[in-house]
């Protein structure tokens, strides 16, 4: 795999990224992170390498003709290579085709070229967070959090892993950032709803995704652990709140009351909203729905947004069609707002 760097190298030159290759490209010898590898076999029987390469500026579906077991071994999912080959369109979309391979033995790989990042400053980020679950009013729902907040290992995970692999927040930090804008929206939202607890939004929100610390691989490639495979993030931050509960009876004696206990693992089984999108049960509490629909619309935002910042064609208004949104995305910015951070004033009218 090569020595990982933390910085830029003085090896190499600045190397091209994904985003800015072109259909009717070459690549001579450049290094891509192997995302994910499949041998498979063509309608006459020869078989082919798919792979997605990878870098912090997005991935590239790749393929491999007249390709060998012996190749494909020797390609390291979730690894570094050399690749030589072409960039060519296929049905409107750009993909690689892989000439030959070299692996990268002894040289060293600075991951800041192959990790997408927050923009934003994470430390800035999770104090904000842990101002607005400070607010929490109730006892109980306030130990709870900060078993968490108070978990090295779970601030530590908190603050690195993606909300996901590919679909939104898919960068180094993005849990942490999709959970805080998600925060910022219940402390907006949540108070014109008096009849909803905003102490259990807010530790709800916070707990949603905690498993995906778990779940998810995030040192040198988004990937999946054997755990998180076998289990998924929502088993796996059932089990990991109900722990934090046990912690909580151990120290003061008394027993969590199982009433929040159930209200907030509710919350974390019903969040995706639908049973063909991984939830055991559907949200059947004020909590639970507020929770889904503030989460979606923080999601699918970052998912659009993560289309048009993406999309190779500036010639054209319109991004490829998105299969996980069902539509192209409309890519010019009529009201000229975007490039502005969050939290500038709104431009007037």
């Amino acid at each position: 795999m090569g020595n990982v760097a933390a910085g830029p190298t003085a090896e190499r030159g600045a190397r091209r990224s994904i985003s800015s290759l072109q259909a009717g490209e070459r690549v001579d010898d450049e290094i891509f992170l192997i995302a994910q590898k499949d041998l498979r076999t063509t309608n006459t029987g020869s078989l082919y390498i798919h792979a997605v390469l990878a870098d912090k500026t997005g991935q590239l579906v790749a393929r491999m003709w007249n390709a060998s077991q012996e190749i494909f071994d020797s390609m390291p999912e979730g690894g570094f290579l050399h690749l030589r080959g072409r960039v060519e369109n296929y049905k409107g979309n750009r993909q690689f085709v892989i000439d030959g391979v070299r692996g990268v033995e002894g040289e060293r790989v600075d991951l800041s070229e192959f990790m997408p990042h927050t923009q934003r400053d994470v430390e800035q980020m999770w104090e904000r967070a842990k101002e607005i679950l400070r607010t929490i009013r109730n006892p109980d729902l306030l130990a709870l959090v900060a078993r968490f907040v108070n978990d090295p290992q779970f601030v530590a995970g908190f603050k690195k892993a993606p909300a996901a692999v590919q679909l939104h927040h898919a960068f180094v930090g993005g849990l942490l950032e999709h959970t805080l804008n998600l925060l910022e929206l219940a402390a907006l939202v949540i108070p014109r709803y008096p009849a909803v607890s905003l102490d259990l939004v807010l530790a709800g929100l916070l707990l949603h995704d905690c498993g995906k610390i778990r779940e998810l691989m995030y040192e040198s490639n988004f990937g999946y652990t054997n755990e998180g495979q076998l289990l998924g993030h929502i088993v796996q931050g059932v089990t990991w709140m109900h722990d934090k509960c046990g912690e909580i009876e151990a120290a003061t004696g008394r027993p969590f009351p199982a009433e929040i206990e159930t209200a907030l693992k509710h919350i974390i089984v019903s969040h995706h909203g639908k049973y063909e999108f991984g939830s055991p049960r559907l949200p059947a509490t004020l909590e639970a729905v507020a929770v889904h629909y503030l989460d979606n619309l923080d999601a699918k935002l970052n998912q659009y947004q993560r289309e048009i910042e993406k999309d190779n064609d500036p010639a054209s208004d319109w991004t490829n069609y998105v299969p996980t949104l069902e539509t192209k995305v409309f890519k010019p910015d009529v009201m000229g707002i975007r490039g502005r951070a969050a939290g500038d004033p709104p431009v007037p009218g």
